[in-house]
């Protein structure tokens, strides 16, 4: 059998499943609240288990095991990170949202500063999740059209077009309940694909589990811990400050990844979902990068040269004619799982943001008006993600994941300054000054990272999303000088934080 019938054999099997389980998991009431909060009535077990998979996208899954080649394991102290990150918003985020029981958590910043700062939030989430979710899913796109589309003469866009219309399928009716059973099959998938590639190359290089473990700590890409130069990116400190803050950023203040979160029963069930995910996730990625190693052993000893764009790594070692078919079959089910997944996710929570924040529907219309409304925003995110992945396709030759965090680091920089200047005190802003201040930070982060590069040497990683959320915060104390609150924001509530 050829190797696109295999990837489209795959694809079918795993799509008929996502399909079975968005039936059963909307089956019964398939209301608004439903799709945007999935009844907030599931087992914090259960979200858990599928928010492994939800902080896994196809990136991930192609991506790490090649960053071994230049970084060795140091994306493993930005993971230690997350941990830190994850504790911060199961006890400081999750009670706050929970109180006020909040459909998209941008409406704590219309409560706090007002509706100019609540829109801006979402605005950039929309820009942060669009692009995010865009270059996550256009890698992926461009692995099965070298698989699967080009052999069989068929163009990147028409691929594109295919996948987005399925992803739209399988969330159009239940939403964020969809989403985390979906996501449990993905995780899953994801754990299983790579302990059984692991032990696939393993066998092949004739190595037992004591061997492989000798040569894995052996190997000059095993290296995890950098502290000989603070100037590096990959110096310990940057790296794990970074993620603790890169995942408040990224999951606390991100409607994609919160809106499964808040979908368990209570404030408390969500804080044990959220700590047991982070220290799993942690084992997770330690998995990918483990494997990653074994494949540039398995390079190395074969006489294959190591690709100038590492993410091709496990496609290439996947489908080598030494390799058995199994292992092609593990590859291609492990970057669907988690490229349908994280591109359902994000247009569910675009969705539930732009129909929100953005068009404040939930408030003017009824229910009936509200569920049509929801529908058609639906659809206008899927072809504007199909549009913006045709563009990425050509632009990038950087490392995807380190493509989707520079970009964090960029748009999500505004929302973090935003929440941590409203968290951190009671100062009222000028509101309808705060959309400038948001726009203006990214661009005077840029310069502080350039002038830190060119005049003293040093090399900013994705610390830089800290120094965004400063100049954010920075602009805000300046809007706060002198400015009497309004009725309004002086009562917003801020206690218990």
């Amino acid at each position: 059998m050829s190797l696109p019938a295999i990837v489209i054999i795959t694809i079918a099997g795993y799509f008929a499943v996502l399909m079975l389980m968005s039936y059963f998991a909307s089956r019964g009431k398939a209301d608004n609240s439903t799709f945007f909060t999935g009844g907030r009535n599931s087992h914090w077990a259960l979200v858990s288990f599928a928010m492994i998979g939800a902080s896994i996208s196809g990136v991930t899954f192609i991506s790490v095991p090649g960053m071994v080649v230049n970084n060795g394991y140091a994306y493993l102290q930005m993971v230690l990170g997350f941990i830190v990150g994850y504790a911060a918003i199961a006890f400081i985020l999750v009670p706050l949202f929970y109180r006020r029981n909040l459909i998209s958590i941008y409406g704590y910043l219309e409560e706090r500063f007002g509706r100019g700062t609540y829109r801006t939030g979402a605005w950039f989430f929309f820009l942060s999740k669009m692009l995010g979710a865009a270059v996550r899913f256009f890698v992926v796109c461009a692995v099965l059209q070298l698989l699967v589309f080009s052999p069989l003469g068929i163009p990147f866009t028409f691929n594109v077009i295919v996948t987005i219309a399925l992803i739209w399928l399988y969330t159009m009716r239940g939403g964020v309940k969809t989403l985390i059973w979906t996501d449990a099959i993905k995780s899953f998938c994801l754990i299983m694909s790579v302990i059984l590639c692991i032990w696939f190359v393993a066998q092949n290089l004739g190595m037992s589990a004591k061997g492989m473990v000798t040569a894995i700590g052996e190997h000059h890409t095993s290296k995890m811990f950098f502290f000989d130069d603070v100037r590096s990116a990959s110096y310990f400190w940057k790296q794990f400050i970074a993620g603790v803050f890169m995942a408040i950023a990224t999951n606390g203040l991100d409607q994609d990844m919160m809106q499964r979160n808040l979908a368990c029963r209570d404030p408390r069930q969500c804080r044990k979902n959220m700590l047991v995910s982070a220290v799993v996730q942690f084992f997770v990625i330690a998995l990918f990068l483990l494997l990653g190693t074994l494949m540039v052993i398995f390079m190395e000893r074969k006489g294959i040269a190591i690709p100038h764009k590492t993410d091709e790594i496990f496609g290439l070692v996947a489908t080598h004619p030494s390799m058995p078919i199994a292992v092609g079959i593990l590859f291609v089910l492990g970057l669907v799982s988690a490229a349908y997944s994280a591109a359902g996710s994000a247009l569910t929570s675009l969705t539930t943001s732009f129909t929100v924040d953005i068009l404040d529907a939930h408030r003017k219309h009824s229910e009936n008006k509200l569920t049509h409304t929801r529908k058609l925003v639906h659809i206008a995110m899927s072809a504007i993600m199909g549009a913006v992945i045709i563009g990425f396709y050509y632009l990038s030759d950087q490392d995807a994941i380190s493509a989707v965090y520079t970009l964090a680091s960029y748009t999500y920089g505004p929302i973090l300054g935003l929440f941590v200047f409203g968290l951190s005190n009671r100062r009222p802003v000028r509101d309808r000054l705060v959309p400038a201040v948001c726009l203006a930070a990214p661009f005077v982060a840029w310069g502080v990272q350039w002038c830190l590069s060119h005049m003293f040497g040093y090399h900013t990683g994705f610390e830089l999303l800290l120094i965004n959320a400063a100049v954010t915060c920075l602009g805000l104390y300046l809007l706060s000088i002198n400015h009497k609150p309004c009725q309004k924001t002086s009562s917003a509530d801020t206690s218990g934080l």
